[in-house]
């Protein structure tokens, strides 16, 4: 039953960061509005979309070929981007809400997919 949790939060938390590099890059301007600091389009919006969309991708490869463990570790470490995105929210004028309840509980949630992981 572990296994199923574990594997299944994986591939959720992975599909959902594929589909906002996706969105990042087929609709910036929502997508930043969204992220909880507006912005005009620019390259740096895709330059987000095509580094989630990419995160989404390694994350799912490592499940399918590298297994549990390989997917734990990457799971850790990528846990530090939704963590700074939370510092770039509340620098750069976000609400805490947005900061705390979007971007904080992500990375908790990948921490908890890590933990998962490294159980198994």
């Amino acid at each position: 039953m572990l296994s199923f949790f574990a594997y299944g939060l994986a591939i959720v938390l992975n599909g959902f960061i594929i589909f906002i590099g996706a969105r990042f890059l087929l609709a910036p301007e929502p997508a930043a509005t969204g992220y909880g600091v507006p912005a005009r389009p620019n390259a740096y919006l895709s330059v987000k979309g095509v580094r989630d969309l990419s995160y989404g991708l390694i994350g799912l490869a490592l499940l399918a070929f590298a297994g549990a463990s390989a997917a734990a570790w990457f799971m850790l470490v990528v846990a530090l981007v939704p963590l700074g995105d939370t510092l770039i929210v509340l620098r750069n004028g976000g609400t805490k809400a947005t900061a705390f309840g979007i971007h904080f509980a992500t990375a908790v949630a990948v921490l908890l997919s890590a933990a998962l992981l490294f159980a198994l």
